[in-house]
């Protein structure tokens, strides 16, 4: 027998057992037609005296996989989601949640109310919340711990991570752990309860397992260093420490406030919006939501140097066959040599198993003739950024790919359009610009041409997910986004210097701000000689004043590499540590000397703006160019690629926060001091200041002409 309870809840009897069936596609997210179904059946299951327990069951691919995001900026609808909590626990027959699927922030929430667990042995368990700057609302951290005990609450709680059922059943989150049939199983397993006299377990009754009181002291050193500037994973101690200490009706509403609380946070806030934000990145522009890439089966790297390396991990990661071409046996040797290496590294890690070391590899061919790339789907060249040398590489490729192989650059900075118009199907061509090291960065700038036809878009951007990467669709720019916008935070910084500045304030400025590392750390991380050439490249487009600038080749020319060579912008010991070095500041008097700057005194506030203000004006610029759909899509960018903190959601989204008023006051001001080619404020800004609105206020501005 079935009837409907509400429109996506559906009810039906087995005997004496009820199920409730969610169906809410496509995660089940607790909507309030899902919240209002569910209280409905629990009304109706108290008051059918025929059955005897009720079975919470979801269709599709997962049980209640958390909150309806969509309704965090509305009005809350009774019956809340507390609401339905309490109807759970306070019933006086037995609730079973089967679980499969994830059980995840509110979902979990939902099972946690119940009386019995019974999950998939597939099924995973977690309370994200933090993830977003918030915190569970609906009984999360007073209901777990008591389930699972103080630290391993504190630290799913805290950290957001999820666990595997066989260690939920383990820890006592759940009480039986099958395979197959789940509804059938949870039915059986309903019937069992009922045998046994139908006894009702309210998680709310148990008391608090007892723990080591210096956890908590220990635990917020930790979160302090993993999580640095975040606020919702400390809070999740304050709750946790207050839940121990406090009855549990008072716990439940004092975690019910600061829930509250950290939904109107700024960091929530940000946070939210980049976890919108990265879902809107995936959309392409002018492309059809229901164009379908092509198949990709089998990848060609070109290239075995560092970047291709990388790639070439990647790929083998997410178990590709990968052809890897070089220009000789000892150059192919040498890389398979490195990659190995780096599986193996991971295997100490416990990442991947040995076995799996050997499927990789396995998988992996290397050749130095291109006959042999006939079969692959598409290659991704990355070989040295001299367009000369890609177009010869072209040609070889043109020779022996099917018609329907997509060649893919990863090119950082060269004219895209130019690249295309070298190959004999420019509709399959495109930009694939992974960052290095690319087997662990997160981001992916996938370029278009003018000529990329809409499935070969649509195929980067699907390959990007596949690859576990973030993948951002940008247009044809110099450096794209994320180093155009990177180049003009180097700019002022090297400009500070000449003006007085030392490289450890604005080192410790930047950090300050959230960055995990300043810009002549990194400097020194990267190598002097590998800054020096990068600006040898760009030299002829730069401005007189950034030509003069040459801060970094003068330390190249020292033999002050960096981290390599024990000194750069720093000095280094053998644990690698920046020290600050009297012989730099005596090279930067010099320097300023020679180029008439007087030294002054520079405000912490100066290098915040100028730093960050010039990125986010070049931002505006590449709006107004059309180079990113989205200024969203920009924060996903310096977020995932270039350690932007996500708690303050992105270079654009923090310029709305600030306020483009003042912004455009700052930028106008300093065009003053530095030069208005530097900080001219950038024509959207000037519209969107004159019209009252932000960068994220109005659907994507098309290009100014």
């Amino acid at each position: 027998m079935s009837q409907t309870a509400g429109k996506t809840i559906s009810l039906e009897r087995h005997g004496p057992v009820l199920i409730a069936i969610v169906d809410n596609p496509p995660v089940n997210a607790l909507s309030h037609s899902v919240r209002a179904g569910l209280v409905d059946a629990v009304t109706e299951f108290e008051n059918d005296g025929h059955v005897k327990a009720l079975a919470i069951f979801c269709v599709g691919r997962t049980f209640i996989a958390g909150a309806d995001i969509r309704e965090f900026n509305k009005p809350l609808q009774e019956p809340r989601l507390g609401t339905l909590i309490e109807r759970l626990d306070a019933c006086a027959k037995p609730i079973i949640a089967a679980i499969h699927g994830t059980a995840l922030g509110g979902g979990l929430e939902v099972a946690l109310a119940c009386s019995y667990r019974i999950s998939l042995d597939s099924a995973r368990f977690g309370l994200p919340e933090v993830k977003l700057g918030l915190l569970p609302g609906s009984g999360g951290t007073v209901r777990l711990p008591r389930l699972i005990g103080v630290e391993n609450a504190l630290t799913m709680i805290s950290e957001g991570g999820q666990i595997a059922a066989g260690s939920a059943r383990e820890k006592g989150l759940v009480d039986k752990v099958v395979a197959g049939d789940l509804k059938a199983e949870a039915i059986a397993f309903a019937n069992e309860i009922i045998a046994n006299g139908g006894r009702v377990r309210r998680t709310s009754d148990l008391p608090v397992p007892s723990f080591d009181t210096e956890l908590l002291a220990t635990k917020r050193s930790e979160l302090a260093k993993k999580f640095r500037g975040f606020t919702a994973p400390q809070m999740a101690v304050d709750l946790i420490e207050m839940m121990t200490r406090t009855p549990f009706s008072e716990a439940a509403e004092e975690e019910y406030r600061v829930c509250k609380e950290l939904i109107g946070s700024d960091q929530s806030k940000a946070l939210r919006h980049l976890f919108a934000a990265e879902r809107e990145a995936l959309k392409i522009s002018d492309v059809p939501a229901d164009v379908k890439g092509r198949s990709v089966e089998k990848v060609a790297v070109i290239g075995p140097g560092v970047m291709g390396r990388g790639i070439t991990i990647t790929l083998l990661n997410a178990g590709l066959p990968v052809v890897l071409v070089g220009k000789s046996d000892a150059s192919l040797e040498k890389a398979l040599g490195a990659i190995r290496k780096a599986l193996e590294g991971n295997v100490k890690r416990g990442a991947i198993t040995a076995n799996e070391l050997i499927l990789r590899m396995d998988l992996l061919t290397v050749t130095t003739a291109y006959e042999s790339l006939h079969d692959v789907d598409l290659v991704i060249e990355a070989v040295t950024e001299d367009l000369e040398v890609k177009r010869s590489v072209f040609s070889q490729l043109d020779m022996v790919l099917g018609k329907q192989a997509i060649i893919a650059t990863n090119t950082s900075f060269l004219d895209i359009d130019a690249l295309a118009a070298s190959v004999v199907r420019p509709e399959n061509f495109a930009g694939m610009h992974f960052f290095n090291p690319a087997n662990i960065m997160k981001l992916l700038e996938n370029v278009r041409s003018s000529r990329s036809a809409p499935d070969v878009l649509a195929t980067t951007m699907a390959l990007g997910k596949r690859l576990g990467k973030v993948p951002v669709m940008v247009g044809r720019s110099e450096g794209f986004v994320a180093n155009r916008m990177l180049s003009k935070r180097s700019r002022e910084a090297q400009f500070l210097l000449e003006e007085g500045a030392a490289p450890q304030q604005v080192d410790k400025v930047l950090t300050g701000f959230g960055f995990p590392i300043g810009p002549f750390a990194l400097a020194d991380l990267a190598g002097m000689d590998v800054m020096a050439a990068a600006r040898a490249a760009r030299l002829a487009r730069m401005t007189p004043r950034e030509q003069r600038c040459d801060i970094v080749d003068k330390l190249a020319a020292a033999g002050r590499l960096g981290q390599k060579t024990g000194a750069g912008y720093y000095l280094y010991g053998e644990d690698r540590k920046p020290k600050q070095d009297p012989a730099v500041g005596e090279l930067l008097a010099t320097h300023r000397a020679e180029r008439g700057f007087p030294q002054r005194e520079i405000s912490d506030q100066e290098i915040l703006e100028r730093c960050l203000y010039a990125m986010i004006n070049e931002g505006a610029k590449i709006i107004e160019e059309g180079a990113a759909a989205r200024a969203s899509d920009i924060d996903v960018i310096w977020t995932s690629g270039f350690g932007w903190p996500t708690y303050l959601g992105g270079p654009m989204f923090y310029a709305d926060q600030i306020g483009l008023p003042k912004i455009k006051q700052a930028l106008e001001q300093y065009s003053t001091l530095v030069g208005e080619e530097y900080f001219k404020p950038a024509g959207l800004i000037e519209q969107l200041v004159a019209e009252g609105r932000g960068f994220h206020a109005s659907p994507p501005f098309p290009p100014l002409k």
